[in-house]
């Protein structure tokens, strides 16, 4: 129970209480029970104020802002859920400063019709721009480390406010040392743009070859946009409510790395159960990188495995999104992750891992 005393802080800070709001409709995968207390916060400000107040209470906070990368459990969630509703983007010079509550795609969006390229390839991903450095957000061979130069943060631990570069951050692929953490609270992001309006290098093979081009090419940021949106559409992967295709969150798991030590035992295993040699993988930082999507095919997972019938399916157009076709609960999309990981594991001796953030769950 939430009480008066902490009403009252919420409510000064500037936060708009409500009681009983169910998550399904704040996150992507429209699954999730109710939260307790849903306090939203529309500036900076408030979201600072609202936190410390919560933190300095000892109260079980949530914080969400788009939802796109939460797979809330059907109990909901017994405490506050701040949603995060700050959404100023300030572009100035060949610089673009965005505060945590904005939407991404209307970023990269605005960025683009300002003339300025960098985030082109970044379009289409669904969420808010706080959780972009949290996931070292990456699409098409383009990772947010690459064009970001600061954050800003709240240390809830003492309530101070600091910009921080992207050193202090741990960037690495689909992480950052602020991911599976809760001291620290994204407030704003900092990022390069190219003034020219050209885009990052082309460095995926599937965009390159959608724009007539040579990877490693540039082309103007408004079409090589256009061509992403189109390749993540033909995959379900830009929200739209008319297809459960996009009620997703996105990718479910990450594509594995797999160390040196392991990777020549992992490839013949696969080998021998698939017999192609032609096995996708990339080198990484840490060993080598094989492709997710590509596994749980090969594991036997197909695109809507389990079938028509089932209210929880991997999409009809991506077998890396785990997809609610509309009367899923929380339970039924764990038990497919659960299934697909599983299965993979089985098969290969490759653990996935997911993306999303489970909240009153576990894989």
């Amino acid at each position: 129970m939430i009480g008066a005393a902490i009403r009252n802080d919420l409510e000064a800070a500037g936060a708009r209480l409500s009681e009983g709001v169910p998550l399904a409709g704040l996150t992507t995968l429209r699954v999730g029970g109710p939260a307790a207390i849903l306090a939203e916060c529309a500036s900076t400000e408030t979201l600072v104020a609202a936190v410390h107040a919560l933190d300095m209470a000892g109260v079980p906070t949530l914080i969400l802002a788009g939802g796109s990368n939460l797979l809330v459990s059907d109990a909901g969630f017994d405490g506050v859920v701040v949603r995060v509703a700050n959404d100023g983007v300030a572009i100035e010079g060949n610089r673009v400063v965005v505060q945590a509550g904005a939407v991404w795609d209307d970023v990269v969006a605005k960025t683009v019709s300002a003339g300025f390229g960098g985030l082109e390839c970044l379009s289409g991903i669904p969420g808010s721009a706080g959780a972009t450095p949290v996931q070292n957000v990456g699409a098409y061979g383009v990772e947010i480390a690459s064009l970001l130069r600061r954050v800003q943060l709240l240390d809830r631990r003492t309530g101070d406010v600091a910009w921080v570069g992207p050193e202090a951050l741990g960037l690495g692929y689909r992480t950052s040392v602020l991911k599976h953490r809760d001291d620290a609270l994204v407030l704003a992001a900092e990022l390069e743009l190219h003034p020219d309006g050209v885009s990052e290098p082309l460095g995926y093979r599937e965009l390159a070859s959608a724009l007539d081009a040579n990877e490693g090419e540039r082309r103007p940021a408004a079409q090589v946009r256009d061509a992403v949106l189109g390749l993540r559409r033909g995959k379900g992967m830009v929200l739209d409510g008319a297809d459960n295709d996009t009620w997703s969150a996105g990718s479910f798991f990450t594509n594995p790395i797999v160390s040196p030590d392991r990777i020549d035992g992992v490839l013949a295993a696969i080998a021998a159960r698939v017999g192609d040699a032609r096995i996708p993988r990339y080198p990484a930082e840490a060993g080598v990188k094989l492709s997710a999507g590509w596994l749980i095919e090969r594991a036997g997972f197909a695109k809507g495995h389990p079938g028509p019938d089932a209210p929880a399916r991997l999409s009809t157009k991506h077998t890396l999104a785990l997809t609610n076709r509309g009367a899923a609960s929380a339970a039924d999309l764990v038990a497919l992750a659960r299934e697909v990981r599983d299965g993979v594991e089985a098969a290969f001796g490759v653990r996935l891992e997911p993306e999303p953030v489970l909240v009153g769950h576990a894989l």
